[in-house]
């Protein structure tokens, strides 16, 4: 399979780059060796080739995740004007509807 001068332009026209008569030809030339070297890789016979040590389907084993809390610089009760059940309680924003009386 070979790239032609019109698939060039075709795909610059898809990716909505500008590419020249003497562009395109280059671009050409380049994509026609690359495909040329993947013809190779392809002919290779590699069915005596063991596979690649160390690379299993297991992947990489992780380790154990060992975070520190850090202390916080300032208490807690500075983050906000008051608290309810663990959560911080600050004043509604003037753009929220109230959810008090109906909507």
């Amino acid at each position: 399979m070979a790239v032609t001068r019109e698939d060039v332009k075709h795909i610059a026209e898809l990716a909505r780059l500008s590419v020249n008569e003497e562009e395109a030809e280059g671009l050409m030339l380049q994509l026609n060796d690359i495909l040329s070297h993947m013809d190779a890789l392809s002919a290779v016979d590699t069915a005596g080739i063991t596979p690649a040590s160390g690379v299993g389907s297991g992947g990489t084993p992780l380790r154990q995740d060992r975070g520190q809390p850090v202390p916080l610089q300032n208490p807690i009760s500075s983050f906000a004007p008051e608290f309810k059940d663990g959560f911080f309680l600050v004043p509604r924003l003037a753009t929220h509807e109230s959810t008090e009386g109906g909507a």
